[in-house]
Order: structure tokens, then C-alpha cells, then sequence
């Protein structure tokens, strides 16, 4: 039996900003109940609190895929029941940050595949843009539904040792992680409902009706009662629980690409009914596989014709192809000054500072302090392709130093950022982890910022990787009411 209050172990601030104590046992304004909660709770007690989130998440079947691993490819999703809060003045800048970075970004997608303004201009590099893999000829003068590109993009925010909020990547192709979102949220409030109910907590689960009604308001033609899909490439995608709930949540068809066809430009889906319309397709696959006549001729994921019906304007898909382009992280580099170039402003976030591997310079900044850098493959995820520089060994950094040497566009580095930490509870104690956050803005006739996000958590200690193929897991975020 363990019945000391989870609070008397030691607590070690370290030099890094946590975001629930502003000094040793003396807890943040708007962490006040919590500590205070947690002063009164044993570690028995969180035990069980723990086993009864375990048993919803396996009940639910929440899980993820880790790819490679012989010992089975599901795993129940990592939660912490401590919970991130954000109190709500910061959400609001948060907010306006992402909404402004949103739109830019659409605004570059647009002027990419027409004008070519900012490339023109040299505020961005042309090379840069051409060269990146997801940037798509294909979209050359196409323009979606409403101009929107970018429907539902996950912004990657940490916060550093200043205590500020930096955005750390932009996900504009398919962001995972929201049913996770939704779900950590049931799961608080089933566990600590007065706790939950006290705190006054902005809601997360309007999010599946706002984005159908997102995915609906950018239906070629202005149907309001627009036919809507979920395409996912099937059960063996790592996000494939994720798809299905979204799907079940919206109350929409869930498919599959060969349960799709095109006819004269448009797409029909096969129902035991005959053939039925497909205006707006919410989908969950790469580029590379959505049309066997356009892309990979071997998939068998996608739609053979899906292109042309497209271009022809007769169906839209969420999110355009070719977005891929504003996510790749060397482009990534120059959001900033998007922002200044087409809304005329200031970044309300700031970038992380970042070294772009094809400029000559700033190239050999990087080779010159690979012990120093996060270097980062710029087509890489979930934590792959990434050396962090004061963790690394002489050897990782000489492989790094002669893949950049090969292809240095491939290659961009940060700073090592000293990444706030939450409390999270390791084999019984307090141990400070670090966290970022994704927020989820949805973009069809409005932008709508969902309250919240997915904290992610590195629940390795020391570890610097949130990701969950890589030990990494997530707490609910709540945004307090004014």
C-alpha cells in the first residue's frame, strides 16, 4: 500500500519551464485545484483512478500502430490523467496565431499553384518550393472549392525556457490525432468529474459536427446537403482507429477506394443501392496514392480518374492536393514572412529558429554544430530521420554530417529547445516530462479554432520525443473559461 500524497515526492523544477509549478510547491494560479487535489489523493488512489482510464481506452479500443515490431503492431495509446490547463487569455493569443498562420498558408498554396507572387519576389525561394517533394504541377492553376486548400491543419506549439509559445511544425495534408483529443476528454470527465465540473473547461466535443460542417461548406456547387466520405487506405494504417471514429462520430460513409468510381468526371460511391454521388471527400491518404492514372500507377489505395473529376470542379477534397508543399519543414522556414507578404502583419507566433540546409550558409552553420542542433530530415515524421545533437554520438553525427553533405535540401536544424514540462506520474512519482501541444483549425467558410488540442507527452524521462512510436503519449488539454 502506498499512502503518502502523490505531492511528497520530490520534485525536481530543474531549469526548464513547467507549466504547473512557477516555483518549488508553489503551483501556478490556474493549477491551484488540482495541486490541491492531488495533495489529498494517495498514489493507491491514482492507481485506480489510472485502471479505470486504462479500462475505457481498451473498452473503446483506442489504439495506435507501431510498424516493425515483432510482438504485434496495436497498442492501447499512452494517457496521462494529469491534466495540461491552459488558462484562457493565453488560449486567446494561441487562437488568433493560429487563424492568421492558417490563412497565410492557404493564401501561399493559392499563389504557388497560380501567380507565383512571393516566388517571384524572391520572399521565398523558388528552388525551394520546386524541389519540394510534395509540391504537385498537377495543381498548376486549380482552384478549389472557396480558394481552400488546407481544411484541417494540426499546428505543432511548444513552449520554451522564456516561457513563450513557439510553433514548432505545420500539418496540412492529413493531421492525425484528434480522436485521441476527443477521447482523453471522456475519459477526465468519467474519472474526475468534480474535478472536471470546478474547472469550468472550454468543450472539445462539438469538433466531429464542426468538421462536417466544415467539409460541407466547401462542396463544389454550394450543396447544403452535400455527400460526404471518409477515404482511408484500410485497416492497416496507423491512424485507422482514428478514421473510423471520425467517420462514426460525423455519421458518414466510411470507404475505401474501391468502394469509389469515376464516371464522367465525377465520382460515385457503390452502395447495395446502385451508385451514389460523392460530393466532398475527407481524405486520409497520401497524394501518391489518391489516382493510379495520375500518381503511383500500382496503387490500389486510391481512384482511378479522382484527379480529373478534381480539376473538373465536381467533387472537392479535404485536404487539396499539393498541401504538402506548405508542411515541408524547409518551407516551413518562411511562414513568417508569408504572414508579412500577403496579410500585410506581424506573426502574432513565432517560428522556431530554424537553419535551411539549402542555403549555402546557413548549410555550413549546421555541419559546423551538429553537437549543438536538432537536425531534421525534412520529409520525415513521428519522430524518424532526426538527430538531436548533445544526445548524439560522434558516429550518428558523422552519418548525418554525409547525408546532408549528399543532399543538403533534405536537411533543416533548430536549436536544442529547452521544451516546458507537465507533472506526469512515472512509477508512482511526480516527474516533470516534456510536452507540445496540437491544436486542430478547421477551414472551410470560417476558421474555427477547436479549444484544446492534444498535449503530447515524452514519458521516457529526459526524452525530448513526444511521439507515440516513440515512448511518447498524451494528456487532456483543458482551456479554462474567462
Amino acid at each position: 500500500m502506498l499512502t503518502g500524497s502523490v505531492l511528497n515526492s520530490p520534485y525536481d523544477l530543474n531549469t526548464f519551464y513547467d507549466e504547473m509549478f512557477a516555483a518549488p510547491g508553489e503551483p501556478r494560479m490556474h493549477y491551484n485545484v488540482l495541486h490541491k487535489e492531488l495533495g489529498e489523493m494517495t498514489a493507491d488512489d491514482f492507481a485506480e483512478y489510472r485502471k479505470v482510464a486504462d479500462a475505457s481506452f481498451l473498452y473503446q479500443g483506442i489504439t495506435f500502430t507501431v510498424y516493425g515490431q515483432e510482438s504485434g503492431i496495436e497498442r492501447i495509446f499512452p494517457f496521462d490523467l494529469l491534466p495540461r490547463i491552459i488558462p484562457h487569455n493565453e488560449w486567446q493569443q494561441l487562437e488568433k496565431g493560429l487563424a492568421q498562420r492558417v490563412l497565410a498558408l492557404n493564401l501561399f498554396l493559392h499563389d504557388v499553384y497560380h501567380e507565383q507572387r512571393i516566388l517571384r519576389e524572391k520572399r521565398v525561394p523558388p528552388e525551394l518550393v520546386f524541389s519540394a517533394k510534395h509540391f504537385r504541377r498537377e495543381m498548376m492553376n486549380v482552384t478549389p472549392a472557396r480558394g481552400v486548400y488546407a481544411h484541417v491543419v494540426g499546428t505543432d506549439i511548444v513552449r520554451g525556457g522564456d516561457g513563450q509559445y513557439y510553433v514548432l511544425e505545420d500539418n496540412l495534408r492529413s493531421p492525425s490525432g484528434v480522436s485521441y483529443m476527443l477521447e482523453n476528454r471522456q475519459v477526465m470527465k468519467r474519472t474526475f468529474p468534480k474535478l472536471f465540473a470546478h474547472y469550468g473547461v472550454l468543450p472539445v466535443e462539438h469538433y466531429p459536427e464542426e468538421l462536417l460542417n466544415t467539409l460541407r461548406a466547401v462542396a463544389p456547387h454550394g450543396y447544403s446537403d452535400a455527400t460526404v466520405v471518409l477515404l482511408t487506405p484500410g485497416i492497416y494504417n496507423s491512424a485507422y482507429f482514428e478514421h473510423t471514429f471520425l467517420a462514426r462520430q460525423m455519421g458518414i460513409e466510411i470507404v475505401e477506394g474501391r468502394d469509389l468510381v469515376a464516371h464522367n468526371n465525377k465520382i460515385y460511391m457503390r452502395t447495395t443501392r446502385g451508385l451514389q454521388l460523392v460530393d466532398v471527400i475527407y481524405r486520409r491518404i497520401d497524394d501518391d496514392y489518391l489516382d493510379p492514372l495520375a500518381f503511383h500507377k500500382d496503387s490500389a489505395l486510391g481512384v482511378a480518374g479522382l484527379l480529373n473529376a478534381y480539376r473538373a470542379g465536381n467533387v472537392t477534397l479535404a485536404n487539396a492536393i499539393g498541401t504538402g508543399v506548405a508542411d515541408d519543414k524547409a518551407v516551413y522556414a518562411y511562414v513568417p514572412e508569408m504572414i508579412r507578404f500577403y496579410l500585410k502583419e506581424d506573426p502574432l507566433l513565432n517560428n522556431v529558429p530554424t537553419y535551411v540546409g539549402l542555403n549555402d550558409s546557413e548549410c555550413d552553420y549546421i555541419l559546423n554544430n551538429l553537437e549543438r542542433l536538432v537536425v531534421k530530415a525534412v520529409n520525415e515524421s513521428g519522430g524518424y530521420g532526426m538527430l538531436i545533437g548533445p544526445h548524439s554520438t560522434k558516429k550518428e553525427r558523422e552519418q548525418f554530417r554525409r547525408r546532408i553533405n549528399a543532399n543538403p535540401r533534405n536537411y533543416i536544424a533548430q536549436p536544442t529547445l529547452a521544451l516546458s514540462r507537465h507533472p506526469t506520474l512515472l512509477d508512482d512519482k511526480l516527474y516533470g516530462c516534456h510536452i507540445d501541444l496540437r491544436p486542430y483549425t478547421l477551414y472551410g467558410d470560417k476558421i474555427t479554432v477547436v479549444p484544446g488540442g492534444l498535449t503530447r507527452v515524452a514519458l521516457r524521462k529526459g526524452s525530448l520525443v513526444v511521439n507515440s512510436s516513440q515512448g511518447g503519449g498524451s494528456k487532456d488539454t483543458w482551456v479554462l473559461r474567462e
